[in-house]
């Protein structure tokens, strides 16, 4: 039965990816101190940015001696599919969407929020609401924020005694996400996910890591546009 998408169920909704932001969060927070930031820095970058991976990859370029401009054409690229999330979820919506409140909850759509928001509503457990946009944007985006406080003013050798956590951290992102997807995968969708991770490992083979992440995002959303055309 379909309930009533209220403020403190969309902060239930956040749980599960909280719990998956806040060591990745807390990771980046050491990384970015070990990379040269200072603590308010680092904070300022998840509190203003909140880009997820692609901080990790804002490190990893402008630590690399990589132009300004080029960091900063590649970031807006990988997060070009970030402003498909708020209509996708409003159609899916239908009768119920509603827009008032866009401004806040939209900052919030990250992939893990949208994937599972999306989720929610296409099975039927929950009306599209704001209130639940709300909740479920502002749980996922205080945890990811809170991790990196916490892993900045820790220093940048806040993970040397624990090699393996380190490494793991790396990974747990990329499996949250996948999790998600998985939850709202049907067959329509598989072309798509094909397309995009044969283009990412081709170009990441071929060229380097930034032109596969690249390569994937535009097309896979070239072959979603076409199939839905």
């Amino acid at each position: 039965m379909t309930q009533n998408a209220t403020f403190k169920r969309g902060l239930l909704a956040a749980l599960p990816i909280a719990l998956g932001y806040f060591p990745i969060s807390f990771s980046f927070g050491v990384a970015a101190t070990r990379a040269g930031l200072t603590g308010i820095e680092a904070t300022g970058l998840s509190l203003i940015i909140y880009a997820g991976a692609s901080q990790f990859l804002a490190l990893v370029l402008l630590t690399s001696g990589a132009p300004l401009l080029i960091s900063a054409a590649t970031l807006i690229a990988m997060n070009l599919r970030h402003l498909v999330y708020g209509p996708a979820l409003l159609k899916r919506a239908g009768r119920d969407a509603t827009t008032r409140s866009a401004a806040g909850w939209g900052f919030g759509l990250t992939d893990e929020v949208f994937a599972a928001a999306l989720g929610a509503v296409a099975r039927g457990e929950v009306r599209f609401s704001e209130r639940f946009m709300t909740g479920i944007a502002l749980g996922a985006y205080a945890s990811w924020v809170g991790g990196t406080a916490l892993g900045a003013f820790a220093g940048g050798g806040a993970l040397d005694r624990w090699p393996a956590i380190n490494a793991g951290l790396g990974f747990m992102l990329a499996a949250l996400f996948l999790a998600l997807l998985l939850s709202i995968l049907g067959k329509r969708e598989v072309p798509v996910i094909v397309v995009a991770a044969l283009a990412t490992v081709g170009g990441t083979l071929l060229f380097s890591m930034t032109m596969g992440i690249l390569g994937g995002i535009v097309l896979g959303a070239l072959t979603g546009a076409i199939r839905r055309a």
